[in-house]
């Protein structure tokens, strides 16, 4: 069963009897989906970066919430007015794209070329929006 596109709504709803999400980091991971023939994903970098961000954000102190969110096959992805590539909030220009969601927008990102390597993930994690690290 392969994975499906799908769009991407970004409604954090908070209440008070929402305390265990209060606290956590968001994150919505950027991924192409599934090749039907081959059950992986058509994207290497998707391939060699989703269990880095995984592993990273396992062994992390913080605690997060990760939305992962499939931009399509690659012919769907290639288009130049792709939902995500022209969304002003998210501006898409490859995929995987991991970002940090705050509110209602990115408080930072990691690009295809960036999302596989450990140590510039864990910047995300461990600062504040403000740029203060968390304890």
């Amino acid at each position: 069963m392969g994975r499906k596109s799908f769009n991407l709504r970004i409604c954090v709803r908070r209440t008070e009897s929402d305390e265990s999400n209060r606290n956590k980091i968001n994150f919505i991971l950027f991924l192409a989906n599934d090749d039907p023939t081959t059950n992986r994903s058509w994207c290497p970098d998707c391939v060699r970066a989703e269990p880095v961000i995984y592993k990273t954000l396992e062994e992390s102190a913080e605690e997060v919430n990760l939305i992962r969110a499939y931009a399509g096959d690659r012919p769907t992805w290639r288009n130049p007015v792709h939902l995500w590539r022209v969304d002003p909030r998210f501006k898409l220009t490859g995929v995987p794209t991991l970002v940090r969601w705050d509110g209602d927008c990115v408080k930072g990102r990691l690009e295809d070329h960036q999302a596989h390597v450990a140590h510039l993930i864990v910047p995300l994690l461990v600062f504040s929006v403000s740029g203060v690290p968390t304890t």
